[in-house]
């Protein structure tokens, strides 16, 4: 495999995720901040442990995005019913509304760049989209764990 295009590619990804978070201004949430938002609304009602995991962030940055995000009224919190101890998140309504906002902007500006670049170009890359899938769950199975 050819390394070089293989460290292309490993810069290629966080650039334009940066560039893509970059889009959902006006809704006054940062990337982090969305991120679980979109977590809880695909995965909810889940915990904080298990938000902890999935997003790769320790339990206190977790918890200030969390009160961040219930303030807000996007989540509430449930009780868990295995461990009383325990919290799970849910979206709210205005959290579904606020995420369709953001994920609809965000399609929108990257459908308008798919279509400004060569009908080729465009093709390839949406059809290399079940592959980069397949990459960020084997990049996933075999990151690190991270320290809690």
């Amino acid at each position: 495999m050819d390394a070089e295009i293989v460290a292309r590619l490993r810069g290629v990804i966080p650039r334009l995720a940066r560039q893509l978070n970059d889009t959902s201004t006006g809704e006054d949430l940062t990337p982090t901040q969305y991120s679980v938002l979109a977590l809880v609304r695909v995965r909810g009602p889940v915990g904080l442990a298990e938000l902890t995991g999935l997003e790769g962030l320790n339990p206190t940055m977790l918890s200030r995005v969390v009160k961040v995000l219930d303030e807000r009224g996007l989540v509430r919190r449930l009780p868990d019913p295995k461990d009383m101890r325990a919290v799970r998140l849910e979206v709210t309504e205005e959290g579904l509304r606020l995420n369709d906002r953001v994920r609809a902007q965000r399609t929108q500006v990257l459908s308008e760049c798919l279509g400004r670049l060569p009908p080729e170009t465009a093709e390839a890359l949406l059809a290399a989209v079940p592959a980069m899938e397949a990459l960020a769950e084997a990049v996933k199975s075999t990151a690190p764990a991270r320290p809690r």
